[in-house]
């Protein structure tokens, strides 16, 4: 064999150093997951004799990932991979997700969102814009901090700065105090939730959808309730909730562009097809996806060939394969999800929340808590109007 061939075949088995920066981190993520799984089978199975651990894999991950994170030195090589981690394999785990849900379940539960996330929206704004006349603070950090609790978090904070022309230190602040609050909320709720709502699933799930900010930190919330207290639609509902709220960004962020802009010569420009989140999509042909396959394998003619004796093997061989491909992806979701929780917790630096500042704080903490608690009691007033829509 010639030179030339073997340099060849050594180029084409190279693997681009442009990926493989990546593997440090995500493995970090993987290896705090695995750890994470067993300490909740350890806790919960072997030490307490328990059917299941009083705190569930997810919590774990980011506690976990928040020491690995504050008390060692995470060096650069990681960071690539926990980005990565925190922004692609999230996103996988939610299009996984959607693999849960058919398209009745979307269609039902977002209509039953929108409202919801309308009324939530508007009250962050309102109660920002109020702080902002009695605190003093920035105006382009109260909008930061308003967009990040109402719509998505950092994604909506780093989409929405160019726009109002923010300094780096705002949107750093900012994004610090959604980030703390979103954490904490992440913890708390699932289990204010449980106990608020008892066994209504559906106002548990579109509650954690419209109070918490980051997409992460519901789906950490939702997997949280999922596993500690075996209701899965929490989760889902919570997740169709929040992707809901996402999609909101491309009406935001115009109408916070022209109230800012007003009266100014030079107006920012922004592009909707860079800020629409179209992970979604992704979502969205999982469900079409998993209502197909259903029509396909479980729900369609193949019940009537096998009643009728016609091809019963092979129906059934296609009946247990769909399972198995639906239980996968389903747990494909839980690992991914798990993964981007430990990165959450890799990435967030208690040395920078510390500088966050008091005014800012109250301003957060004040947006958080409205959002709770409108979204509580929207949430009573549409329960009431349909009962009594029931009765009539």
């Amino acid at each position: 064999m010639s030179a030339i061939t073997k340099n060849k075949q050594a180029t084409w088995f190279r693997i681009n150093p442009e990926y493989t920066k990546y593997a440090h981190g995500i493995l970090l993520a993987f290896v705090i997951y695995v750890f994470s799984e067993a300490i909740n089978q350890f806790v919960g199975i072997q030490l307490l004799g328990l059917k299941k651990s009083p705190i569930s894999t997810v919590m774990i991950a980011i506690i976990l990932g928040l020491i690995l994170g504050n008390i060692y030195n995470i060096g650069d090589i990681f960071k690539p991979g926990i980005n990565f981690s925190l922004k692609y394999i999230l996103r996988a785990g939610i299009i996984c997700l959607g693999v849960r849900l058919s398209f009745a379940d979307v269609v039902k539960y977002g209509s039953l969102s929108i409202p919801l996330v309308i009324v939530c929206i508007i009250a962050a704004f309102v109660i920002i814009r109020i702080l902002i006349k009695y605190l003093n603070i920035s105006e382009k950090m109260a909008y930061l901090i308003a967009i990040g609790t109402a719509i998505c978090g950092a994604t909506a904070i780093v989409a929405t700065a160019p726009v109002i022309d923010a300094k780096k230190g705002e949107i750093t602040y900012a994004i610090a105090n959604i980030t703390i609050f979103g954490i904490l909320a992440m913890f708390l709720y699932p289990y204010f939730v449980h106990y608020f709502y008892l066994n209504d699933s559906q106002s548990a799930g579109l509650f954690l959808g419209t109070a918490i900010h980051e997409t992460a930190q519901v789906a950490g919330a939702g997997l949280i309730y999922d596993q500690q207290y075996s209701d899965p639609q929490v989760l889902e509902i919570s997740t169709i909730t929040k992707l809901v709220r996402n999609t909101f960004l491309i009406v935001m962020i115009p109408l916070i562009a022209f109230f800012y802009s007003r009266g100014q010569k030079d107006q920012k420009s922004y592009s909707i097809t860079k800020i629409f989140p179209y992970f979604i999509l992704g979502f969205l042909a999982m469900v079409t996806a998993r209502t197909l396959g259903d029509e396909l394998f479980l729900l369609g003619d193949g019940y009537s060939l096998v009643r009728d004796g016609i091809f019963e093997d092979s129906i059934f061989i296609a009946d247990q394969a769909w399972t198995s491909t639906i239980s996968f992806i389903k747990s494909s979701a839980s690992v991914f999800l798990s993964m981007a929780m430990a990165s959450l917790g890799l990435a967030t630096k208690f040395s920078e929340l510390k500088n966050l500042g008091f005014k800012p704080m109250i301003v957060g903490l004040t947006a958080a808590i409205t959002v709770g608690v409108v979204s509580i009691i929207t949430l009573e007033i549409f329960q009431k109007v349909y009962f009594l829509y029931l009765l009539n």
